[in-house]
Parts: C-alpha cells; sequence; structure tokens
C-alpha cells in the first residue's frame, strides 16, 4: 500500500474514524436523576448502534482508504472498494442520525410510557464523526483542496534512473551509449560538442539529426491517472500515484512519455496540475 497515494480527504476519513472509535465507548444514554455510579451502556453494548454505526464507520473508512492506496484495488461482488466505502460511509451517518432522535429504539413506546432516555455523549460524538466521516468520502473526488496528496512527495536531488538506482541497461536520459565515452550527451562529440557523425556504408559521413529541445525531467501526479500503451491504445498498462515521482522520457505534443519503477513506458494523456520536480 503506497501512502503517497492517499488524499487530504482520506485523511480527514481516518481522522473521523478515529473519533468514532472513541465515541464508541462513551454512553449512548443520557438519562436525568442518575447517580454518577450507574454505568451507563456504550455502543459495544448496543447491537444496532455497534453494527450500523460503528461498525459500517470504521469498516467503510478502511475500504476508501485502501481503495485509494492500492495501485489496483480489488473488487467485492464485483463491486469497487471505493464506492462501496463511501456507501458504508453515508449508512452510518444516517444510522447515527436515526439513533440520535430516538436512542431507545421504540421501548419508550411501549404502554403509557412516553418518556425515554436522550442521546448521550457517544451517541452526539458518533453522529459528528460519521457525518465528517461520510462528507469527506463524498467531497474528495470533487473537491481540490481535498484530493491535494496528504504527503507530498520528496523532491528529486538529481535525475537519475527511478528509484535512485544505477543504470540497468542503456536508454536512460543520460546513459553512455555503447561505444560512446563516458558522460558525452549524443549527438555530441568528446571534445568540440559538434554533433557526431556517422559513416554510410560507402564510407562518406552522415551528421546526425539534431537532438530535439526536450529534456527529461521528474514529475509527480496531483490525483491518480492512468498511464496508456505507446501504441496510441487505451491499454492502461499502469496507473500514477500522486506522491510518487516519475520521469518524464519524452514530449508526443500534449502528451508525456513516463517511465514507472518497474521501468515500463507508456503515455500519459492528462498533464494538466503536475508538479516538476
Amino acid at each position: 500500500m503506497n501512502i503517497r497515494s492517499l488524499t487530504r480527504g482520506d485523511g480527514v476519513v481516518i481522522g473521523a474514524a478515529v473519533l468514532l472509535f472513541i465515541a464508541s465507548f462513551l454512553g449512548i444514554y443520557s438519562i436525568e436523576g442518575v447517580p454518577d455510579d450507574v454505568s451507563l451502556p456504550n455502543s459495544w453494548e448496543s447491537g444496532p448502534v455497534l453494527f450500523g454505526v460503528v461498525l459500517a464507520g470504521i469498516i467503510g473508512a478502511a475500504l476508501v482508504v485502501v481503495a485509494r492506496g492500492l495501485p489496483r484495488a480489488p473488487k467485492v461482488a464485483g463491486l469497487d472498494l471505493g464506492p462501496l466505502g463511501v456507501a458504508f460511509t453515508v449508512f452510518a451517518a444516517w444510522s447515527a442520525l436515526g439513533n440520535v432522535f430516538d436512542p431507545a429504539g421504540g421501548a419508550d413506546n411501549v404502554g403509557t410510557a412516553s418518556d425515554g432516555p436522550d442521546a448521550g455523549t457517544g451517541l452526539i460524538l458518533a453522529l459528528v464523526a460519521t457525518l465528517i466521516m461520510a462528507a469527506a468520502a463524498v467531497a474528495t473526488p470533487l473537491v481540490p483542496a481535498l484530493k491535494a496528496p496528504l504527503v507530498s512527495a520528496p523532491r528529486p536531488q538529481a535525475p537519475q534512473p527511478y528509484g535512485a538506482q544505477p543504470p540497468t541497461g542503456y536508454g536512460y536520459p543520460g546513459a553512455p551509449q555503447p561505444g560512446q565515452p563516458y558522460g558525452v550527451q549524443p549527438g555530441q562529440s568528446f571534445g568540440g560538442g559538434q554533433p557526431a557523425q556517422h559513416q554510410q556504408p560507402g564510407g562518406a559521413p552522415q551528421p546526425q539529426p539534431a537532438p530535439s529541445d526536450f529534456s527529461p525531467f521528474w514529475f509527480a501526479v496531483p490525483v491518480p491517472r492512468p498511464l496508456f500503451a505507446e501504441d496510441g491504445s487505451q491499454n492502461t498498462i499502469a496507473e500514477l500515484a500522486p506522491g510518487t515521482w516519475y520521469l518524464a522520457v519524452e514530449q508526443r505534443g500534449p502528451n508525456l512519455v513516463a517511465q514507472t519503477q518497474d521501468g515500463r513506458r507508456g503515455v500519459l494523456q492528462d498533464t494538466s496540475g503536475i508538479q516538476r520536480g
């Protein structure tokens, strides 16, 4: 799980889940005239509150966070984890609202009794936590401030093969090519800085075409974005995660050819809002 893929909205969801867990240990009833030494039940002693509010909210928050942190989140019964988690958080908030309105669950309507216990601190705090959780889960894909990375990526110190590992083969930007002195860029001679020349079969030198003005650079994406195959198809070969630096090795019009950590290359079609290293 990549923590750098989490957004600020995911951080709010996690904080709300922690608040809900704390609220579950507080009393769910408030009864006037009850002595202080009387222990009122908490959420763990009430089945409807435990399953409908506490566990539903915590499970929903976990599904939202896991779906964001995994490159390819698995499906449950054919359903994506992210939307399923959002549905759980909304259900938990709805259940918490009902328990606050009627803490006794209809028991105060038996016989001629009409007064029942009020909502305690545990129920009220659980309602606040689930409302925040559901709002953050729903609004994160829509609000730019919530889509920002929760943990900013460290800036790369130098353009080098991804992951600060030595080059495993030729083709990396700046890597020496076969028969080329170390440190000399392609298309440049060792001492004079002039374009290199290649011998044609007849022995006549042929100047190499001048290199383009594109220079490889590191970049990070603000939100998860797909990386498509270089053949122009819409086949997704990887998903770029926020908070991670990728190497742009080529530019094709408005698109970038990016290289992943395992050496795969693909086309990034949506380059809006990327952060250059």
